[in-house]
């Protein structure tokens, strides 16, 4: 039970664990602690009173209760707590700088020449006096409560850290059932085995790529960007290993049907779009954007058709559903934010399976060992590289990097990037920085060995670089060449993943997003009823 409520009135947080109890299979664990907050200003007298436990202080937010081994935090409150604390913090951070500010301007008044005509140089000395020492306080104070804010965001790293680690020792948050060795070794979760004192588990992602899941295709996937679909010309795609091609029929909406001819399996994509119609270039049979065939020359008309799927067209991309459910009413966002101007759109065909593609998009921890001739020239290796996200989210902000990021079903990570100038990092975070890159990858699951990877970049200063001529050439390259520098490290990963390597075998905590991919897609292949993360997949749709 938890009741928190305007924590800026609020003196003590408390905790009291609660019983032991036992499983319905009859293994012991222990409940989680359950964390209340005391709304009254004589928390001190009520402590003496009934027996509770203060777990911090918010003068000094450090821990007051340690946890014994083996005994759990109920994580999901205790990271509410440390949230709370940080707002409290926060308010008193503010409520400091705004007493020094009141200061500053009793100093001005004192200081000014009409006050001075009606006081003595006595009294405006002492006056003065007594306002440095009030202005001394005050910036002391402020100190003490950075302090507190830098301690408590500390905590609320500890805290995350211990929530990533539940996690995956309880194989899956939203596991059917507790037998995690059945699941599909691509997408599992199985005990490690070593010392007691070292007991953990770890994401099984080894060997062989197993063919996907059909739940996996349930979903809108964009497939290509609408600039790159004339009304005359045909986008060929691969999606889940099968063949696609993408044109936009009489209507000028697109279409996408079937890369084969019903006729002798040849490839349409080798052929022309001529008014709505593609034309397979063996014999000059045409299909229509819903897969019926149109016309067969030199030849009685026959009913023929060959498949095709949902396609739309929305805010400059073109969608697919390939799955065999019932297409849902509404399409993600993919939109940069406000004020952003976009700049480039990419399209690249990579050898490597999408999930492995998406766990590398996911952590930024290792930028600065292997994007050091490109966006991370120059960057240090941080003491401590945090990721910092709801208990439920998938979605958060790099600390110390001023880098904002989201993993958005079924395969699109967006980030935000604070830049003072470009390849230069500015601030603690996005919004105290100026100037922003905002980018979007959309990896589309081609084969289990190749990914269609769409690439969007916008800014949201100098709006006329897009205009100067061959601009889109440079940005190709650049993005080419940080790419390369990662696809190196996944195409190692891949060939010793078939060889039964696990590649998240030793997850820590700057892991946070790219295990919370895993789990969301270990969920979506189990086929459970409600997603992990699933009230933020709604509010983002």
């Amino acid at each position: 039970m938890t009741t928190v409520a305007s924590l800026s009135l609020v003196p003590h947080l408390l905790i009291k664990p609660s019983f032991r109890c036992l499983s319905r299979k009859g293994v012991g664990r222990y409940g989680g602690i359950k964390v209340y907050a005391v709304l009254r200003d004589d928390s001190a007298e009520y402590l003496k009173d009934n027996h509770w436990e203060a777990l911090f202080h918010v003068d000094d937010p450090g821990p007051r209760v340690p946890i014994e081994k083996g005994k759990f935090l109920d994580a999901k409150q205790a990271l509410d707590v440390v949230r709370f604390d940080i707002q409290y913090c926060d308010w008193r951070a503010r409520q400091d700088l705004l007493t020094i500010m009141v200061l500053h301007n009793k100093v001005v008044e004192v200081l000014n020449p009409l006050a001075r005509d009606f006081k003595s140089v006595g009294n405006l000395r002492k006056d003065l006096a007594g306002l440095q020492e009030d202005l001394a306080k005050a910036h002391n104070q402020l100190y003490l409560s950075e302090s507190r804010v830098s301690s408590a965001l500390d905590k609320l790293a500890q805290m995350e850290t211990v929530v990533n680690e539940r996690l995956l020792s309880d194989g899956s948050a939203f596991a059917a059932t507790a037998d995690c060795a059945s699941l599909d070794p691509s997408t599992s979760f199985t005990p490690r085995a070593g010392p007691k004192k070292t007991k953990r588990r770890s994401l099984n992602i080894s060997g062989p790529v197993k063919p996907y899941n059909s739940n996996l295709k349930n979903f809108w996937y964009p497939v290509a960007f609408s600039s790159d679909l004339k009304d005359d010309t045909m986008v060929p795609i691969d999606c889940f290993e099968e063949q696609w091609v993408i044109f936009r029929g009489k209507d000028k909406r697109p279409g996408c049907v079937q890369n084969t001819c019903a006729h002798r399996a040849c490839p349409l994509d080798l052929g022309s779009v001529n008014e709505g119609r593609i034309t397979c270039p063996y014999h000059g049979w045409e299909y229509s954007t819903d897969g019926k065939c149109e016309k067969m020359p030199s030849t009685k008309m026959l009913n023929v058709r060959i498949r095709a799927l949902p396609c739309f067209e929305q805010e400059g991309m073109v969608w697919i559903w390939p799955g065999d459910d019932t297409p849902t009413p509404t399409i993600p966002s993919l939109l940069p934010p406000s004020g952003f101007t976009i700049h480039a759109e990419i399209v690249m065909e990579l050898p490597v399976e999408h999930g492995l593609l998406l766990d590398n998009l996911l952590d930024l921890a290792h930028a600065p060992f292997t994007h050091t001739s490109t966006f991370a020239k120059g960057w240090s290796v941080p003491s401590f590289v945090k990721f910092l996200t709801p208990t439920s989210g998938l979605q958060g902000y790099w600390d110390p990097y001023p880098i904002d990021m989201e993993f958005r079903p079924p395969c699109m990570v967006l980030s935000t990037i604070g830049i003072s100038k470009p390849g230069k990092l500015e601030g603690k975070s996005t919004q105290q920085c100026s100037t922003h890159l905002h980018q979007l990858h959309v990896c589309l699951p081609s084969s289990r060995s190749k990914t269609r990877l769409l690439y969007r970049m916008s800014l949201d200063f100098a709006p006329w670089i897009k205009h100067i001529p061959f601009m889109h050439l440079l940005w190709s390259h650049f993005a080419e060449k940080v790419l390369n520098e990662d696809l190196r490290l996944v195409l190692g990963q891949q060939e010793r993943m078939n060889n039964g390597a696990n590649v998240w075998n030793w997850p820590v905590s700057y892991d946070k997003l790219g295990i919370r991919y895993r789990l969301w897609r270990d969920a979506v292949e189990r086929g459970v009823d409600r997603l992990p993360f699933s009230n933020q997949i709604e509010s983002g749709s």
